[in-house]
């Protein structure tokens, strides 16, 4: 556990009560928050993605398509362990499962973010009434320890315009049109190159709208990195985009 106010006695402190790992609450870790070995390994298996699109790479042959500008990253399929983490991670008791989910996406993919050459992480923003009613949003958290890993301030240069129906709701054909004009940039993206996050990505709709809103109100460039890809997940409980 962390020990605010004793900064100098924490390591000690850490010595004798080892801090313990958020996903699997047992085995000791190390890192702020703190993760084990297995867990790490675990939460970012998963064969290797095309950095353009994100979906699984198939030999040497890289995609063509680009989200929306630049590029996209994963941590894990959304299966498994990786899934639960990330349905926990939607509740306000766990924020320290969604921080961990940012803190091994960082360590996961640090040269492609490093390469884009980033100025600002952006979360996807959830309306005002689903946080209410929800207490928390994975996506803010998780951009939140994606910008500590990085040395990047963490803005909220998106709003969101109206409540949406939940995107697992809808079939993969009618998600575009279910978040076409729901966001708003904010604030001044312009000449910036922005990491957008999320914690699901299936047909990629919502991040594709949030990346065209910043590209029109200025941004350099915009890229997305992400926990999970649903691939083949069309109608799965998360709230995939």
């Amino acid at each position: 556990m962390r020990w605010p106010g004793m900064p100098g006695l924490a390591p000690w402190l850490d010595f004798l009560c080892p801090p313990r790992c958020v996903f699997c609450r047992a085995e000791p870790a190390s890192g702020h928050p703190p993760i084990c070995r297995r867990c790490a390994a675990t939460m970012s298996a998963g064969g290797p993605r095309c950095p353009a699109c994100g979906r699984p790479a198939h030999g040497d042959t890289r995609c063509r398509r680009r989200f929306p500008a630049g590029g996209l990253v994963v941590l894990a399929d959304y299966a498994d362990e990786a899934r639960t983490a990330i349905l926990e991670a939607k509740r306000p008791a766990g924020e320290p499962v969604a921080a961990g989910l940012g803190r091994l996406l960082v360590e996961k993919h640090r040269a492609i973010l490093d390469e884009w050459r980033l100025h600002a992480v952006v979360p996807v923003p959830m309306h005002w009434l689903r946080r209410m009613s929800r207490g928390t949003s994975a996506a803010d958290t998780i951009a939140t320890a994606v910008a500590r890993g990085l040395g990047l301030p963490r803005r909220r240069l998106l709003r969101r315009r109206r409540a949406t129906r939940r995107q697992n709701e809808l079939v993969v054909g009618e998600r575009p049109a279910n978040v076409r004009g729901a966001f708003a940039a904010r604030g001044r993206p312009a000449g910036l190159r922005i990491l957008l996050v999320d914690d699901v990505s299936t047909t990629g709709a919502t991040l594709a709208e949030c990346g065209r809103v910043l590209v029109e109100a200025g941004a350099a460039a915009v890229y997305a990195a992400v926990i999970a890809r649903a691939d083949g997940w069309p109608g799965d409980d998360a709230d995939a985009s």
